[in-house]
């Protein structure tokens, strides 16, 4: 069973302890406040309320145990870089720390995390992105400029094979995969009820004469700009 610190209570603590508590994640989470110790108690394993920048508090719980320590303290930077260093000298495996800056994303790097997340950042830009093409359903940023999307198939897709629609050559991105919700089966109207049944959603993986149709979604891969040429 995979293990995870989360040292900070703030918002996006709560909310990480939280969600990973409702899954099978063993779960230790830490702050000073006993009022935030008390709220989260109930949905992890261990809450404890300790100094997090003290060795040997840190030591006593165990943490030089867990697969994954996240730093997720939010207003103090100075007790969130200690912190860091002090997980960093017991060896766990994956440091995660919230920054609030680029410039204090840059110091966490530096002093050993292995991944550095903006909450606030990652957020703004999500919407950005979702408002400036309305198509667009996810993403996820691979690397430095390169992106996978979720996007609702255009119009001018919509029956159209991969063969023709030559998007590598023209728009220079890749489809991987297809979302394709399943047709609801028609029922009897004196025996069908009034609750709304989702869609199931099949998966296809696209050969070149793959049609694609209305309600697909498609997942692709290439570089931002390339992306940002796809109808809107």
């Amino acid at each position: 069973m995979q293990s995870v610190a989360i040292i900070g209570l703030g918002r996006f603590g709560i909310s990480l302890a939280k969600e990973l508590g409702s899954s099978s994640t063993q779960v230790i989470a830490i702050d000073r406040s006993t009022h935030l110790i008390n709220e989260i108690k109930e949905h992890v394993d261990l809450a404890v309320k300790l100094d997090c920048t003290d060795q040997d508090a840190l030591l006593s719980q165990g943490i030089d145990k867990v697969d994954v320590c996240v730093v997720a303290i939010g207003e103090n930077f100075e007790a969130a870089l200690l912190t860091t260093v002090i997980v960093k000298k017991l060896n766990i495996p994956n440091i995660i720390c919230r920054a609030q800056s680029k410039y204090h994303a840059e110091i966490f790097m530096q002093i050993g995390a292995t991944r550095v997340i903006q909450p606030e950042i990652e957020s703004g830009t999500h919407l950005a992105k979702q408002l400036a093409n309305p198509h667009l359903k996810d993403f996820i940023t691979l690397a430095e400029g390169f992106s996978l999307v979720e996007l609702s198939a255009p119009d001018a897709f919509i029956g159209k094979s991969l063969l023709g629609l030559k998007l590598r050559k023209e728009f220079g991105v890749n489809l991987i995969f297809i979302k394709r919700p399943v047709p609801i089966e028609e029922t009897d109207e004196e025996t069908s009820t009034e609750t709304t049944v989702e869609p199931e959603i099949e998966g296809v993986f696209p050969m070149a004469t793959e049609l694609i149709q209305e309600n697909d979604i498609l997942v692709l891969v290439g570089s931002n700009a390339s992306l940002s040429k796809l109808p809107k």
